[in-house]
Order: C-alpha cells, then sequence, then structure tokens
C-alpha cells in the first residue's frame, strides 16, 4: 500500500446549515454522504457536470488556507467571498501542512494578472522564475499551466487542481502525470484532483471516487462512465454518429 503523505480523511461534522440552500442542497451534502478515506497520495473526484466536484475542491481550497479562484495559502484576498462547506467540514490529518496550491482552471487568468502585480512591485526575474521565467500571460494558456506545474509544484505540500487538463493538450495531460509521478515519489506531495478527462482519470497510482447523485464511493477506472463511453466511442464512432445525427446532418 502507498502511504499517503498528508490528508488522509475528510467528511462533514457541523451539520447546522439551511439544507434548501446551495451548497448544502447539493444532495450528498444534505444527505450526509460527504466523507471519503484517503490513502494514496493521489486522488481523483470524477462524475458528471454539476455534482459537485468542484464545491468539494473549493471547500477543502478554503479549509487549507489557500485562495479559492487559484493561489497558494493567503496569496491575495478574493473580491467576493463564496458559500463553501469548509465551515462544515473536517480533514484529518496524517502530517498537517499548509504550503500547497489550488488551481481552478476557470478562474486561472485572474491568478496571471496577480503574478504580474508582484512582478512589478519585487521585480520580474524574483517572482517570474517560480513560472518558468516570464510572465504566464506571455504563455499559451496550455504551457502557463505546465510552467505552473513544473516551476511551483515543487515543494512539500498539497496540491489541490479542479480540472487541469481544461487548457492541456492529450499530450501535455501525459507531461503532467509525469509531474505528479515525480512529486509523489519523493513522498513529500499529495494531489486532489477533480476531472472529466480520460486520460488523467487513468492514472495508475491514484485513488478514485465517484460522484453520483447523493453517493460518493470509491472505483475503479474501467467503472466509470467516462472510460466506458470514450473506449465505446473511439471504437464505433459512426454508431454514435447515426445515433446522434440525423439523415440531413443535423
Amino acid at each position: 500500500m502507498i502511504k499517503t503523505p498528508f490528508l488522509k480523511e475528510v467528511f462533514i461534522e457541523n451539520f447546522d446549515f439551511d439544507s434548501n440552500v446551495y451548497p448544502f442542497n447539493i444532495p450528498f451534502v444534505k444527505n450526509n454522504n460527504l466523507h471519503f478515506r484517503i490513502n494514496r497520495p493521489v486522488i481523483i473526484l470524477v462524475g458528471d457536470n454539476g455534482t459537485g466536484k468542484s464545491t468539494i475542491l473549493e471547500s477543502i481550497a478554503k479549509k487549507c488556507g489557500f485562495n479559492t479562484s487559484s493561489g497558494s495559502y493567503h496569496l491575495y484576498d478574493l473580491d467576493e467571498e463564496k458559500m463553501l462547506l469548509d465551515k462544515h467540514l473536517k480533514l484529518i490529518w496524517d502530517i498537517k501542512v499548509s504550503n500547497g496550491f489550488f488551481l481552478r482552471a476557470e478562474s486561472f487568468t485572474n491568478f496571471a494578472k496577480f503574478i504580474d502585480e508582484q512582478a512589478k512591485e519585487f521585480g520580474s526575474f524574483e517572482v517570474y522564475k517560480y513560472y518558468g521565467g516570464k510572465s504566464l500571460n506571455e504563455q499559451s494558456h496550455g504551457e502557463s499551466f505546465l510552467s505552473l506545474f513544473a516551476s511551483r509544484f515543487n515543494q512539500k505540500g498539497i496540491y489541490i487542481l479542479d480540472e487541469p487538463e481544461a487548457a492541456l493538450s492529450p499530450t501535455r495531460i501525459l507531461s503532467l502525470m509525469s509531474i505528479i509521478k515525480n512529486l509523489t515519489d519523493k513522498g513529500n506531495s499529495q494531489f486532489i484532483i477533480a476531472t472529466h478527462s480520460p486520460i488523467l482519470m487513468a492514472y495508475p497510482y491514484a485513488q478514485l471516487f465517484y460522484i453520483d447523485d447523493d453517493i460518493i464511493k470509491e472505483t475503479t477506472y474501467e467503472k466509470t462512465e467516462h472510460y466506458k463511453i470514450s473506449k465505446d466511442f473511439l471504437n464505433n464512432p459512426e454508431r454514435y454518429f447515426n445515433y446522434l445525427f440525423d439523415d440531413n446532418g443535423n
């Protein structure tokens, strides 16, 4: 068994909330099914859109003290506080860590702008050396993500990634997986990832959790809907097109 370096359990401890208000009305929260035990340094959350993957990650990130728009510990202030689950979550640690990073793909541009502001204040060399040597806004979206992964994710810490594949080609996703493997092999990094990528969720050393309505359960790669549909489609795309499109191509 691969030892979990840091975080080993997540569950709701405080139920003093209105279950009719988002995010407390998410089925797995409302029905007290937000509970998972972690036994690997990489865990991956999978599930359909709207099932609450991002809500879990944001809440864990906030509980760790990270900025929920993307960033690390107390890096910069949020423009707007979100209603999250952090005040109701209990995190059980083997070793408590405060270093790390939360990546939220859709708000990554805010983080890149902040880094540019820091470079103006403290000098470009001093700041950009942690992000590939130049502004993240001067790199393609995919390049900036990999620069962050390769240059910033090199310390003891917990790294929380919400759909990191959003800006990455399949080849770059494989590069990310190599970076994750190199970091976790050192025994000082832990990753919590939400993804729709069948490539990323195939990471062989990950613990997978599947979210379906009010259930969060551990699963295997081959049992995920992402794997089944992707494999079936690649084996016979014409069958899907015949079903989806009418004779006029609409």
